[in-house]
């Protein structure tokens, strides 16, 4: 109306420091956002150090450690909370996912194919053997990469890809499978029957899930609320039920129903890791070169815990599987290999497991 002023123009320096603390520590800025912030404006330097202080200790990664642990992991990134929290969301948010300028992306590999994610379209390249490209009974192989169809408002977030299957869930938590199904891997209860096209587990309808793992002939499954369910070929009990029988639908894992929640999966040729919100890993399966990490080769069929890891205080927040060995990222962005005993002999000295620390995992690298 005529004769009103107009709203005075303020600075963010102006505004209550209090209140500046709780929008930046509210849980939606990322560290990047936090830095950029600051940039713009030095006097919030100090408000977003203590906002990314506080965002990190609501976060389990961090929480689970001890005061002395937090501290050495501090110093690692160079004094900046802003750096750890980069460092805990990037391990929180990834399975594998890389993001780019283009946009979100995830690369899967087997024997013979590649299959890419990028901004939630999925495509397929190389041999469709068994149909693992997701393309139909008609194409034996893609020169190039090729878009695979699904459902119109499937937006895929996670894949996982071996020699001849692979596993895709989406942004509803539907998990869909394609590929040789001989071993019943792609958990639709029938066996024998290829899958060549990306097919929803109808067992798990009404499960939301979040991640996949794809070993030879099993699927591991991870819901959001942390339980671990697994189909497929079970011969060395890479499934985790105690037995050897293959179980053509997905079958939770009960010893997974406990107090602390599976926060990431994986597999590697016959064996199976799994990560609980506490730290603990769990490996099951094919102990072939010591993979398992457990200091012998005795096959096991029930998850057990590594304890190794828990002697020296080692929180894991990730874990990758080969075919005979495996890669942990702990808390304070270490990495401990496990693989073959006679393999140590290159860092002069025989162990079954081995803690190697190195700079790409250096927390402090991912703030680029």
């Amino acid at each position: 109306m005529a004769g009103e002023k107009s709203p005075r123009a303020f600075s963010m320096e102006e505004l209550p420091g209090h209140l500046i603390g709780e929008v930046l520590s509210s849980g939606r800025l990322a560290a990047g956002d936090l830095a950029r912030l600051e940039g713009t404006c030095r006097a919030l330097r100090p408000l977003a150090e203590q906002a990314a202080s506080r965002l990190c200790a609501a976060r389990m990664a961090c929480s689970v450690i001890g005061p002395a642990a937090r501290g050495e992991l501090l110093a690692r990134c160079g004094g900046s909370w802003k750096k750890v929290l980069r460092f805990l969301q990037s391990v929180e948010q990834s399975f594998d996912t890389v993001h780019t300028s283009s946009g979100n992306m995830q690369v899967a590999t087997g024997r013979y194919h590649t299959l890419l994610v990028h901004d939630s379209s999925v495509y397929s390249c190389g041999s469709s053997l068994c149909g693992v490209l997701g393309h139909g009974p008609d194409t034996t192989q893609c020169v190039a990469f090729s878009r695979v169809s699904f459902p119109s408002l499937a937006r895929v977030v996670n894949i996982s890809a071996f020699h001849n299957h692979a596993a895709f869930v989406t942004e509803s938590g539907e998990v869909f499978t394609c590929g040789d199904n001989s071993s019943a891997c792609c958990g639709h209860g029938d066996v024998g029957r290829t899958i060549f096209r990306p097919t929803q587990i109808l067992a798990l309808k009404g499960i939301s899930c979040k991640q996949v793992a794809t070993g030879l002939s099993f699927t591991v499954i991870l819901t959001r609320k942390g339980l671990v369910y697994t189909c497929g070929s079970n011969t060395h009990g890479q499934l985790g039920h105690g037995d050897t029988t293959d179980r053509a639908a997905p079958k939770i894992v009960e010893l997974f129903k406990g107090p602390s929640p599976v926060v990431q999966v994986a597999a590697g040729a016959s064996y199976t890791f799994a990560v609980t919100d506490d730290g603990t890993v769990y490996s099951f399966g094919s102990c072939t070169n010591f993979c398992l990490g457990h200091g012998d080769q005795h096959n096991e069929l029930l998850p057990r815990a590594i304890q190794s890891f828990k002697r020296r205080n080692i929180l894991v927040v990730r874990v990758s599987a080969g075919d005979e060995h495996a890669v942990a990222l702990d808390a304070l962005g270490y990495v401990s290999i496990l693989f073959n005993g006679l393999s140590t002999m290159f860092f002069d000295f025989y162990t079954l497991q081995t803690e190697v620390k190195v700079g790409f995992f250096s927390p402090g690298l991912y703030m680029g």
